[in-house]
């Protein structure tokens, strides 16, 4: 199973800072191009770090109120989070606005690797760079939702010919597939159970199914050792 890659989805045409860019030029940046980060690279384009827009709001909240009481004094934190917010709230330049190091990704990674790593990172875009770290481009969660708006007729071509004919031998004629909204039923009978569950595993992972229904046969009961009349073997199936 092929999973769309990042570079098939991200943007080249990226908006970058340098180290020494001045944070009235970063915001100006992000207002002009209606994005809501960039990275931040250097000379030779090696991505250092990123900016979001959370990372300049936290200057301007620290920014004293002109109208509010004046603070006498205060307790100096200790806890590496508050020095670093209080190091953004007096940032002048991209470098030190940014967040380093930086959450990357490369244009083979698989859309669903991307998406995996912006959960668990919990970030909204990635720079895409190549080899040597180098920015090639840039994917955000509305790139990677583009996989939903794949039309229902090329979702089921690809549950046909890459579950059932490649990957468990099926003829395309031997189970009715139907796709509707990205909901992907499956009908008909199989001679084994473990086929079935293959087949919905697999097709749960194609790019832009939403959901899919499992076949209606079961053979919890099919004698042991019966042999397969058509589909993947039972030596096969202990290989995945």
């Amino acid at each position: 199973m092929k999973h769309n890659t990042v570079g098939s989805v991200m943007t080249t045409d990226v908006v970058s800072a340098s180290y020494g860019t001045p944070f009235k030029e970063v915001a100006r940046l992000l207002a002009d191009h209606r994005i809501s980060g960039l990275p931040v690279v250097d000379e030779e384009e090696r991505v250092l770090g990123v900016i979001s827009e959370n990372d300049l709001l936290a200057r301007q909240a620290e920014t004293p109120d002109p109208y509010g009481p004046k603070r006498r004094f205060r307790v100096m934190a200790l806890t590496r989070g508050a020095r670093r917010r209080a190091a953004k709230a007096a940032a002048r330049t991209a470098g030190l606005l940014m967040t380093a190091p930086p959450v990357t990704v490369r244009a083979g990674d698989t859309i669903v690797e991307a998406a995996r790593t912006m959960a668990q990172r919990g970030v909204e875009r990635l720079p895409v760079v190549d080899d040597e770290g180098r920015l090639v481009g840039i994917v955000t969660r509305r790139d990677l939702l583009r996989v939903f708006l794949r039309p229902d007729t090329e979702i089921r071509d690809e549950v046909v010919e890459e579950v059932l004919v490649r990957l468990l031998w099926l003829p395309a004629q031997g189970v009715d597939v139907s796709v509707v909204d990205g909901v992907v039923t499956l009908a008909g009978r199989m001679e084994r159970k473990c086929e079935t569950e293959i087949a919905v595993s697999m097709t749960q992972q194609i790019d832009g199914v939403v959901d899919n229904l499992t076949f209606q046969f079961d053979d919890t009961h099919a004698p042991p050792g019966e042999p397969a009349l058509h589909g993947v073997s039972e030596d096969w199936l202990r290989r995945l």
